[in-house]
């Protein structure tokens, strides 16, 4: 007798920097979701897709849920929350190190609208000592009636495989939404944009902030020479970030060209011949043109 298929969406929640992307990627056991220790990392709902022979579960990582400085800001706090009523499962992520703060009441509020099943998942308990865990589970556990409370390592992968079977037994019968072998509804370019815009962060540390943006402006396979041309501009909002980006004769440019074609290479599997340019688009973060533009707010919004 076959076993029930099961299927569903399951939201990844929580303050910024909590490793909600982190996470995801070990379960899909590749990167398709960008990661750095820098708060907000994450601007659009990223969809990933894992899937079994006897489920399918489609993870919306949502940005980091914070008080907007801006009108990204405000795009992406509103993007996350709307996202709370359209899954069968939320995961809210919480930093074991880092413990309460205001951002989770925020996130709780909302949680309570909710009729959706939601899981507390303690991250990075490697970082703290096992007796710490009982009171910081008694903490969240007066504030929500969370349907289970799972302590665990996205980075070591510690106690994934426990939150798996758990998700696994709240997920309804469905369908197979996507491909067996899709791990991903995004497209290549935007995950490629994604990769230039982690090695910029990566590589400025706290130089240059989130005050950058990157756009493909071509990505097409060359027949005759085999290799895909990748043409991309990152955008700044200050004449002073366009100088950090490119570097004393353009050394932090090549630096991020080289470290990440190499990762777009890895994801399409071909040779890859990536040429940047670096714009200044003043307070682009404020301007909804260029929010739009940029791929960050759908033009029919």
């Amino acid at each position: 007798m076959s076993k029930t298929f099961r299927s569903g969406f399951v939201a990844l929640v929580g303050r910024p920097n909590v490793g909600k992307s982190t996470l995801l990627n070990h379960v899909l056991g590749q990167k398709i979701a960008i990661m750095s220790d820098k708060a907000q990392t994450t601007r659009n709902k990223i969809h990933g897709i894992y899937t079994t022979d006897d489920e399918q579960v489609v993870f919306v990582d949502t940005p980091g849920i914070h008080k907007p400085k801006h009108k990204l800001g405000e795009y992406m706090t509103g993007m996350a929350l709307q996202t709370f009523n359209e899954v069968d499962l939320i995961l809210f992520l919480i930093d074991a190190e880092q413990g309460y703060g205001r951002g989770d009441q925020f996130i709780i509020d909302f949680l309570k609208k909710t009729s959706s099943p939601v899981f507390l998942i303690i991250n990075k308990i490697d970082k703290v000592h096992p007796d710490a865990l009982l009171p910081l589970i008694d903490r969240y556990r007066n504030l929500y009636n969370f349907t289970e409370i799972i302590p665990l390592s996205a980075l070591h992968g510690q106690n994934v495989t426990a939150l798996m079977e758990q998700i696994r037994r709240h997920l309804p019968e469905g369908p197979k939404y996507y491909p067996e072998d899709q791990v991903t509804d995004h497209p290549e370019r935007f995950i490629a944009a994604e990769l230039i815009r982690e090695k910029i962060l990566q590589l400025t540390r706290d130089e240059v902030p989130h005050s950058i943006a990157v756009v493909i402006d071509q990505m097409k396979h060359n027949e005759k020479r085999n290799i895909v041309d990748l043409q991309a501009t990152i955008i700044v909002e200050r004449p002073s970030q366009k100088g950090i980006i490119i570097g004393k004769a353009g050394s932090m440019l090549k630096k991020v060209g080289t470290l990440a074609r190499k990762e777009i290479e890895a994801l399409i599997g071909s040779r890859v011949f990536l040429e940047l340019w670096v714009k200044v688009d003043k307070d682009w973060r404020d301007k909804e043109e260029e929010l739009k533009n940029f791929g960050y707010i759908n033009r029919e919004d």
